[in-house]
């Protein structure tokens, strides 16, 4: 075939992608098909010639649509099932709800009796994820101060909590 692909690419891609999406697919494989196309019709060797391109890159796309059908009917039927199986409920359960839910409320209060510049600095690291640095810039004291804040103040909330921290 001694055909232009790029100018038949965009002359027709569109059209067979729209064809393909008419069809059920989803726009990424429809897309992925639709490249797929123009591949094949690109290493075709032929020796006779094709009078009419469009069609002859539909009955490919069409073609490739199939096998892609029936890929995914193999794959449905031997492969889905074992991953269903695998698959986990990662949800907690009541209890651990409950647990994590007072521990919080413990926290917030042991959080709530630090001293209000301990407070601020540890928020802002631990909760906020400011750096020493950017706390020190915007507070206006030193780094060394906003290290020796939160040092304070996780050595109160360790303090506090004792065994209830993991």
């Amino acid at each position: 075939m001694n055909w232009d692909l790029q100018d038949l690419f965009r002359r027709h891609a569109r059209e067979i992608t729209r064809f393909l999406r008419r069809r059920g697919y989803d726009p990424e494989t429809a897309k992925d098909i639709t490249q797929d196309t123009f591949l094949r019709a690109h290493s075709a060797r032929t020796s006779s010639d094709i009078n009419n391109s469009r069609s002859y890159l539909f009955r490919i796309a069409d073609n490739l649509a199939k096998d892609h059908f029936r890929a995914g009917k193999v794959h449905g039927q031997y492969i889905e099932p074992a991953i269903i199986f695998d698959i986990a409920d990662e949800t907690p359960d009541p209890e651990h709800i409950t647990d994590y839910r007072q521990r919080l409320e413990l926290l917030e209060k042991v959080i709530s009796t630090l001293p209000a510049r301990q407070k601020e600095v540890f928020l802002m690291h631990k909760f906020d994820g400011l750096s020493h640095g950017e706390i020190a810039q915007k507070l206006g004291i030193t780094k060394s101060a906003v290290e020796k804040l939160i040092m304070k103040a996780l050595a109160h909330c360790r303090d506090r909590l004792g065994d209830l921290i993991d």
